[in-house]
């Protein structure tokens, strides 16, 4: 494998929150003498994006990220162009055509994981992920997260559109939704991360609604501000990502009415975990 240079985008996908880090090369390899084998191969990078959403980033280039080799090199669909306009922008702009003619005409098997293997879960997740973003956009996505509420035994009710000051979806315990916990809930369904003005606003509407608590559905996550926001709101404000989103459709997706789930068809498989 080449060695790094000075100012080489590196980019990580993180498992522990899903979303993607970015940052460019301020030294190349060092060899440390750590008693931690972990820590002897070393390589200093600026990170200047922790927090990207997977949501920001296009279905193709998720694809390439998706693979299990340790460290790869992304060539394919214009890919480091576009990941360092991520850095710079928090937006993926797509390929431009010019580029992947040109490799496809200086390599037409070109791959950014030759001998590799793909996170076959994580790919799956992505294409589902990329198919709500697509078919569940807008209000769309609002009877989704009371699709799911309900099957978790929540009694809801959508707010009117236009006229809700900010919260999408009323939900509650028992027959008629009287019963706690109490919920109001604000869907946000743009890919990029919500900010901490939205969290303590609807902290703030809490008591107007008579609500015990407040779940934001933010497709996009939230940033770094918000999250620290979260932190002080604890026991009050919860967050869904697209990745808790999802988890929330799998473990009740066949409570989901037959309508639902002809709009979103899904099939379990199973695979071989690989060590």
């Amino acid at each position: 494998m080449r060695r790094v240079s000075r100012g080489e985008l590196i980019v990580l996908p993180l498992k522990t929150t899903s979303q993607i880090a970015l940052g460019t090369v301020k030294e190349g390899y060092k060899f440390r003498n750590d008693d931690d084998a972990r820590k002897r191969h070393v390589i200093s990078v600026d990170w200047q994006r922790t927090d990207v959403p997977r949501t920001a980033v296009k279905q193709d280039l998720l694809h390439s990220l998706g693979a299990t080799q340790t460290v790869c090199q992304i060539t394919r669909n214009d890919g480091a162009w576009r990941l360092r306009r991520v850095m710079e922008t928090g937006e993926d702009p797509g390929a431009r055509v010019e580029a992947v003619e040109a490799v496809e005409a200086e390599d037409a098997d070109a791959t950014d994981t030759t001998g590799s293997t793909f996170d076959l879960e994580r790919v799956g997740r992505d294409q589902i992920q990329a198919f709500v973003a697509e078919e569940f956009a807008g209000h769309d996505l609002e009877r989704l997260v009371a699709a799911v509420l309900s099957a978790e035994g929540f009694f809801t009710q959508e707010a009117p559109r236009g006229a809700d000051g900010g919260i999408d979806i009323f939900a509650g315990r028992g027959s008629l939704g009287f019963e706690s916990p109490r919920l109001i809930v604000q869907v946000k369904s743009s890919p990029a991360p919500v900010d901490a003005g939205v969290v303590r606003e609807l902290h703030g509407v809490l008591s107007t609604h008579g609500a015990d608590q407040a779940l934001l559905v933010a497709w996009g996550g939230v940033n770094r501000a918000a999250r620290q926001e979260l932190r002080n709101q604890f026991f009050r404000v919860r967050v869904w990502d697209a990745e808790d989103l999802l988890n929330a459709v799998f473990r009740n997706y066949e409570q989901l009415s037959e309508e639902l789930r002809a709009d979103l068809p899904l099939k379990r498989i199973w695979s071989l975990v690989e060590e």
